[in-house]
């Protein structure tokens, strides 16, 4: 259990072979009018942001890590990430490109509940059957380096890696737990978005390809 307010990064997970779908990029498929990925940026505004995964344009300046080898695993993606920051962050958030309705207020949340708790690992989103989604968490970056040196990281699974953590659980609100994994999951977000409809009510920033089945 770690004492953990402080600096905030984000990390924002890119990869994964996509069989679902396909093999389409997930970060350039576009959900409201942005590509998810471009939707990730905006849920970590104001934040240093590392991106795991392939090197893409994007609407604001991010750093641009990969896992050793490729392809390693969520949990190695993590890692990864965390030698991306200058500064050390005290605190990371996690967030997998897959899942375009966690917005800037999912985040606020997250870093409220462990401020509130203050002595904790981290906080993680809850969906409506009570599962944790630990692809949308913040993480103590202490409790995550500490467990990483006794650990081997290709395809090393994410739940392996917070196993035990002290991790405030912070329920979803509406649909922002939802993830991509098939163009069923796509064609339903974009219904429930709407086709001109993004988070900030705005149509700034750089879009990706629209990607449909």
């Amino acid at each position: 259990m770690t004492s953990v307010p402080g600096p905030v990064g984000g990390i924002v997970l890119t990869g994964g072979t996509a069989v679902r779908l396909d093999g389409a990029d997930k970060s350039a498929v576009e959900v409201g009018g942005r590509s998810l990925l471009e939707r990730a940026l905006d849920a970590l505004a104001g934040m240093a942001t590392v991106v795991v995964g392939p090197e893409v344009p994007t609407s604001r300046p991010v750093t641009f890590r990969r896992e050793e080898p490729p392809g390693g695993g969520p949990a190695a993606g993590v890692l990864a990430g965390l030698t991306g920051f200058g500064p050390r962050p005290a605190l990371v958030v996690v967030l997998a490109v897959d899942m375009p309705l966690v917005t800037a207020g999912t985040v606020g949340r997250l870093l409220a509940a462990v401020r509130d708790r203050r002595a904790c690992d981290g906080a993680v989103l809850v969906d409506s059957a009570g599962r944790q989604q630990h692809l949308c968490a913040v993480y103590a970056v202490s409790t995550l380096e500490r467990r990483s040196a006794a650990v081997d990281r290709h395809g090393l699974a994410m739940r392996r890696l917070v196993d035990g953590l002290d991790l405030v659980a912070v329920p979803a609100t509406g649909l922002e737990a939802q993830d991509v994994d098939t163009w069923a999951d796509l064609a339903r977000l974009r219904h429930d978005v709407g086709p001109d409809q993004d988070r900030r009510g705005l149509h700034g920033g750089r879009a990706g390809p629209r990607l449909d089945p």
